[in-house]
This record gives structure tokens, C-alpha cells and sequence, in this order.
């Protein structure tokens, strides 16, 4: 049997003068996670938010908080955002020499542990840590910017992870996702989808309504 999907907006793509009511708009349209991207301008070439944020919309939402951290030695942070308010944490196998300290620093805390790739890392790099975590994400852009065109061969990744985990694992596609190829990414094996310009726009209820399966 397969997986509900699970729809995660990317706040990276909101109206901050407005992002707890554009939050709130996407929940009650049907999104149930909200993806929270953090940026350190080291390991990606961008800066965004931190815990502040995070914190001060905990306040207007119950969604779960998929935290993920594109920052170079996450270790250093992980009980910092889950103090702020993540449900889940996800780091990037390119940026620690610890992957396995960091999913027992999230899993200690009662989170969803999850470890990332970048589009031209093979899956290979994290293999050993499949049965470790609870979730994989699979980045389909280079991270870093939102908008980029979701890069196709990562879905031969996505099959690769769901046939070696089965119908019961967590895999997490984030980048370039609309209405036009989500199908593309559910097909190869995703069941949660990121997806940012393509809620938070002018039209966020039908957005939503247009990405959900």
C-alpha cells in the first residue's frame, strides 16, 4: 500500500510581511507539513532565517515544521531549532563529518531525523544510514535558490530509495516541483513533496488544491 502524500510548502518562497496568514492559508487548504529552509551562506551561497522565525511562527500553527538545514556543520545548531519549534530536522551528508551524531541528537529529542542530498552526490553516500534515519530528502535542484528547474535524473535516486526501503519509508523530493511534473516525482517513489513558487503565490488555496494526490 502505499503512502499518503504529504505536501510541505516552502516558506523560502512566502511573503514574509505576511507569512503567518500565508501559512495559515496553505493549512487550511490541505498542506500538512510546513518546509522550513535554512541557509548559512557557506554551505549554500544564500542566507535565510533562523530560529527567530521559526519560534515566532510556532505561535500560529500546529503544521508539522520540517526543518531542514543547509548549513555547513549542523551539529552545532540541531537542539537549537528543535528548541525553536522543528518536529523534523534534516542535514546534508555534504556538510558533516558526524551524520551519525546528528541523527541521534534529532532522535534523542523525540524528531523525525532525516538526511539529504545534493543532485550530483550519489546515493551511495548515505546508503549505510538508510536504516538509521527516518526520512531521506532527495534535493532535484542544487540548493540554495528557489525557482530552478527540477533536474529529472534525480528520479532514478527516488526509485533506488524505495526500492531498497519499501512502501513504509519517508522519501522527501525538494526543488523545482509544480503541478505540471509532481506526478513525475510521486511516480518514481516520492510520497513527500516540497514545493515553494508553486504554493505561495497568488493563488495559494488553488495551488495546494492543484498538487495534491
Amino acid at each position: 500500500m502505499e503512502k499518503e502524500m504529504i505536501l510541505s510548502p516552502s516558506i523560502l518562497s512566502a511573503d514574509f510581511g505576511i507569512l503567518a496568514e500565508q501559512v495559515k492559508r496553505a493549512e487550511n487548504a490541505g498542506a500538512q507539513w510546513l518546509h522550513i529552509d535554512v541557509m548559512d551562506g557557506h554551505f549554500v551561497p544564500n542566507m535565510t532565517f533562523a530560529m527567530p522565525v521559526i519560534k515566532s511562527l510556532r505561535k500560529y500553527t500546529d503544521m508539522f515544521f520540517d526543518v531542514h538545514l543547509m548549513i555547513d556543520k549542523p551539529e552545532r545548531y540541531i537542539d537549537e531549532f528543535i528548541n525553536a519549534g522543528a518536529d523534523g530536522v534534516t542535514f546534508h551528508i555534504e556538510a558533516t563529518d558526524k551524520p551519525k551524531e546528528c541523527i541521534e541528537m534529532i532522535q534523542n529529542r523525540g524528531k523525525k531525523a532525516a538526511i539529504s542530498i545534493n543532485p550530483k552526490t550519489p546515493v551511495s553516500a548515505i546508503e549505510k544510514y538508510f536504516d538509521k534515519v527516518d526520512m531521506v530528502l532527495v534535493m532535484s535542484v542544487e540548493p540554495g535558490y528557489g525557482g530552478q528547474k527540477y533536474i529529472e535524473s534525480v528520479n532514478e535516486k527516488i526509485a533506488y530509495i524505495r526500492e531498497k526501503m519499501g512502501s513504509d519509508f519517508d522519501i522527501e523530493v525538494d526543488g523545482g516541483i509544480n503541478a505540471n511534473n509532481i506526478d513525475n516525482a510521486i511516480n518514481a517513489g516520492a510520497n513527500i513533496i516540497v514545493a515553494g513558487t508553486a504554493v505561495f503565490n497568488d493563488d495559494i488555496e488553488g495551488s495546494v488544491r492543484s498538487l495534491m494526490r
